[in-house]
């Protein structure tokens, strides 16, 4: 049985807990093999590796740093399939669906390649009688990344080549369910010229957060996960005296007015509502229909299609979806359904219970249509993040707009209308982080950034693009004057540059 191990200046290690998890694939329930749990020892010995090779990794020129970035693109790019295999194979989505995780990783190492040009400074002279002012960017130290496993791979990747390309090195804890796409993507890093120590990976659960969170010669943390989570991650680290950014959970709607097309509308809401079985921060989980009409007509045509999503593992090329990650998360999503029946839902099309032939052990949940869900119900006001949309109708576009701005979370929205002055309205009132006008999964392209508002995301910076290189570095501003000769004595007053 395979044992993924941690990664600790350039070297396999199993570490010295003997503590072992788990891994399964997720569509025949099957373990495929067991990853190596560090706790406070592991992490120390990733961190000062991390630490040890911070001067010269620091010191090496951006464009330097960049030409590993662009040889980490070709490699990807090269090798895309197999990264795309090692993540259906621990998370379960469908195999086009990992490619597209794989292409959306490298718009973040595309950026990540142009880093000589966004390092560079500020320069103003004569602010005052011989004095000149610069600014410039510096970089932190060693930084840690904590992922999820929703994205094994493109997570991680949002975070480090900003944060490799910037100078700093890193730790990464990426999720222990499926563990073995980090464990890859030092591999790529190795083959693109990144030296030992640079990056170090560390497997575990709790106990080895806690560490990162602690240990005094990490700078800052970057978490993506639930809110529970990432509010404990930003409120520790901060205490800590770090840099934090935490990106947790999300319940994000589309508002579909009755002018939208209905056609388009139903299949933005298929692909981001049973996309990788709704395991993503920016799936559509609440339809809005603006009027019972509406709504009727929506449910009508979404009825069918939901009960005909092809359900099927990641060998399988028809497939639309594959299961979900563990039988945990299963059991959890068949009991948020039962208590949104149970409080009053329609139920039209009911995924529990649902089994695929030859793959019986797997952890499957079919797609799951609830209809009249009101704000009051659990399955409206929790991140259920499995293969469930919820209709809540909307008897105005106010009161749909009230709805979303009243969320606890503000990570991603949606409008579907032909009407250029909703959608210009909907842009600037709407109280989230990304929004979509006709777009069903608004996530930026690599050069914006992500981020979500509310309890959606802690800390004031986006997860890549140009909002991580302020997060993954300092900005240091020195005024300078150079002796003239002249002396014109002590000054006691408050400088002024005149």
């Amino acid at each position: 049985m395979t044992l993924i191990s941690h990664i600790i200046n350039g070297q396999e290690t199993s570490g010295d807990t003997g503590l072992r998890q788990p891994v399964y694939n997720p569509a025949t329930g099957e373990v495929s093999g067991h990853v190596a749990l560090g706790e406070t020892r592991e992490v120390d010995a990733a961190v000062r590796a991390a630490e040890a090779a911070f001067p010269a990794w620091s010191a090496t020129p951006p464009a330097k740093r960049a030409a590993i970035m662009f040889n980490l693109r070709r490699i990807m790019q090269t090798r895309a399939d197999e990264i795309a295999r090692t993540i259906s194979a621990e998370h379960g989505k469908t195999h086009d669906d990992a490619l597209g995780e794989v292409t959306r990783a490298l718009e973040v190492v595309e950026f990540a390649c142009g880093i000589a040009d966004k390092l560079k400074g500020d320069f103003s002279r004569d602010v005052g009688p011989g004095i000149d002012s610069c600014a410039e960017r510096q970089t932190l130290g060693v930084v840690a990344g904590i992922t999820p496993f929703n994205f094994p791979s493109m997570v991680p990747l949002w975070m480090i080549p900003m944060a490799l390309a910037c100078g700093n090195t890193f730790v990464l804890k990426p999720s222990e369910r499926d563990p073995s796409s980090a464990n890859l993507i030092f591999d790529l890093l190795r083959e693109a010229g990144l030296p030992d120590g640079v990056l170090n990976i560390v497997h575990g659960g709790k106990a080895a957060v806690d560490a990162l969170l602690d240990h005094p010669v990490v700078q800052a943390v970057s978490f993506v996960g639930s809110t529970p989570i990432a509010r404990y991650i930003y409120t520790r680290g901060c205490a800590a005296g770090k840099r934090v950014q935490a990106l947790g959970g999300a319940k994000n709607h589309m508002i579909i007015l009755p002018d939208a097309d209905l056609d388009q509308a139903v299949d933005a809401l298929m692909g981001a509502g049973f996309g990788s079985a709704g395991e993503r921060c920016m799936a559509i989980s609440v339809a809005v229909p603006v009027g019972e009409e509406t709504a009727d007509r929506l449910v009508e045509k979404l009825t069918p299609k939901v009960a005909a999503l092809n359900i099927g593992p990641p060998s399988d090329p028809e497939a639309e979806m594959g299961p979900v990650i563990t039988a945990e998360a299963k059991e959890r999503i068949e009991s948020l359904i039962s208590a949104g029946e149970a409080e009053g839902a329609q139920v039209l099309v009911d995924g529990r219970g649902y089994k695929l032939q030859g793959y019986e052990g797997g952890f499957w949940v079919g797609g799951t249509l609830l209809d009249r869900v009101t704000e009051d119900m659990t399955v409206y006001r929790e991140e259920i993040f499995g293969p469930v949309l919820s209709v809540l109708r909307a008897p105005s576009y106010d009161h749909a707009v009230d709805l979303i701005n009243k969320h606890q979370y503000g990570n991603g929205t949606a409008l579907f209308t032909r009407d250029g002055d909703a959608a210009r309205d909907f842009a600037r009132r709407i109280q989230v982080g990304m929004v979509g006008i006709n777009v069903p999964i608004p996530v930026p392209v690599g050069y914006h950034s992500f981020g979500g508002w509310k309890q959606s995301s802690f800390g004031g910076h986006g997860i890549y693009g140009p909002e991580a290189i302020h997060f993954y570095t300092r900005l240091k501003t020195v005024t300078s004057r150079w002796p003239t000769g002249i002396r014109a004595g002590a000054e006691f007053n408050f400088p002024t540059m005149e």
